[in-house]
């Protein structure tokens, strides 16, 4: 059972080993925890955000585009959101795409969110991937922490992918930065 496995603990990054896109943003992070093996920096990361009330074809879309990208030297990172998030880091784990996670948390279990996606979270875990935040191990999700991501999603990556996203949404906000 994938929730019985061993708790891989969060370790904090040295600043010389944060990410150098990360050191690029504009307001980049003052810590950053990661469970897991950040993958390569010279891999394609793409970022896949879209809306947590996806339409069914905003969910096959994203599952089709992403299986489309099976054979590549590629990162799928997402925030482990509902909707769109969960499926592209479900649809990357069949491709066998690499794996970064950005979650609006810490990454302790007994914080990480949305707790429906904990099983998911392990899967990127014992698929060779990543969690990555810049909150403590232990700080729940809040409304302000999502925005903050998010900025923290696309200063890794180097291309985002929208799969439906309201007018006034998170989604849209990411992809402005």
């Amino acid at each position: 059972n994938i929730l019985n496995m061993p708790k891989l603990p969060a370790e904090k990054l040295a600043p010389d080993a944060f990410p150098r896109m990360l050191r690029e943003i504009p307001q980049p992070p003052k810590e950053l925890w990661v469970r897991g093996t950040l993958p390569d920096e010279d891999r394609v990361h793409l970022a896949v955000v879209g809306s947590r009330a996806a339409t069914t074809y905003g969910k096959e879309s994203c599952r089709t585009l992403i299986a489309g990208l099976r054979g590549y030297d590629i990162v799928i990172v997402s925030g482990l959101a509902l909707g769109i998030d969960a499926i592209a880091h479900e649809a990357a784990l069949e491709a066998g795409l690499g794996l970064l996670a950005v979650p609006g948390s810490g990454l302790s279990d007994e914080v990480l969110y949305p707790r429906t996606n904990l099983r998911l979270a392990h899967k990127i875990l014992d698929a060779g991937g990543a969690l990555l935040s810049e909150y403590p191990p232990d700080m729940p999700a809040a409304t302000w922490t999502f925005p903050q991501r998010n900025r923290i999603m696309t200063g890794l990556s180097r291309a985002v992918l929208i799969i439906e996203a309201e007018e006034k949404s998170g989604t849209l906000i990411t992809a402005r930065m």
